[in-house]
């Protein structure tokens, strides 16, 4: 079955691949990027020659999801499948991050994709089928020192996501996370660090080990064959191809290392919903995911 998809951050590694890989298996393809000049301009040009369609949006304007999300479904003549992509990073020293850096990073990870959400679900819910997958990460599972202000946005992504799961399955909505873990692409140098430098010169020498810290992990991530994003972009196409009711709710995309371990933690976290939903008489909700 072919699909009409909506793809957000179709800019980055994640995104483009994906917007590309999905075409490439004949589905319909809108993506979805802040502008298509500048430093997008020659993605925007790649994606197009393999015949994406390309909207203007930027998830932290509300005026701008409406209009884009308007645009993909004339543009496709429906949406079946949303692919919550957009997000940004963060790396430093919490304390050195201001209220106004972490709130710019919500606004893209975690408001955003209510904006997104609340634009696209009243055509899914009126159909009475479709599909959203969530980009999640290894780390909204799990804190690493000097990225914990991304985790969180992940972590509340992460709860978002729970949530829409279950209120949506009685409209015949399925949902996913893809949680992926470190790979090296732009993602990584384009975090945002703290602006609170003259906090940040308070640790001292501690001040210098987030990038150190980045820079090693990006290394490491670099020396492993696999660790690529198009290895994310193929689990995207495998999720969309799965029949419907059939998807697993999270899926982990990981060959450093941290896969067996989130995936262990996965499971219990699975088993402690579905024995809360079920003593609560709901566990009828979780019914449109294979596990």
């Amino acid at each position: 079955m072919k699909h009409k998809i909506l793809v957000t951050g179709a800019s980055g590694a994640f995104g483009s691949l994906a917007c590309i890989q999905l075409a490439e298996n004949g589905h319909q393809v809108v993506g979805t990027m802040r502008s298509l000049k500048g430093k997008n301009e020659s993605i925007a040009n790649e994606l197009k020659s393999k015949g994406v369609v390309l909207v203007e949006m930027d998830v932290t304007q509300e005026e701008s999801v409406e209009t884009g999300i308007k645009s993909a479904i004339e543009t496709m003549g429906g949406l079946d499948t949303v692919f919550n992509n957009a997000g940004i990073g963060a790396n430093g020293i919490l304390e050195c991050f201001t209220p106004d850096d972490i709130q710019r990073m919500f606004d893209v990870n975690v408001f955003g994709v209510q904006r997104l959400m609340r634009a696209v679900l009243p055509h899914l819910r009126q159909q009475g089928k479709g599909t959203i997958i969530h980009t999640s990460s290894c780390i909204g599972r799990v804190t690493t020192p000097f990225l914990a202000s991304y985790s969180a946005s992940k972590y509340a992504l992460e709860s978002l996501a729970e949530g829409y799961r279950a209120e949506l399955s009685g409209f015949g909505i399925e949902s996913c996370i893809v949680e992926p873990g470190g790979f090296p692409t732009g993602f990584m140098g384009g975090m945002i660090p703290p602006s609170d430098t003259e906090r940040m010169n308070q640790y001292g020498e501690m001040a210098s080990l987030p990038e150190t810290s980045i820079n090693g992990y990006v290394a490491y991530l670099e020396s492993i064959p696999e660790q690529r994003p198009e290895r994310v972009a193929e689990a995207i196409v495998n999720l969309v191809n799965t029949p419907f009711g059939e998807k697993p709710f999270r899926t982990v995309v990981d060959f450093s290392g941290l896969k067996e371990t989130i995936e262990n933690y996965n499971k219990a976290l699975n088993e402690t919903t579905k024995t809360i939903y079920t003593a609560n008489g709901v566990d009828n909700l979780l019914t449109l995911n294979k596990d």
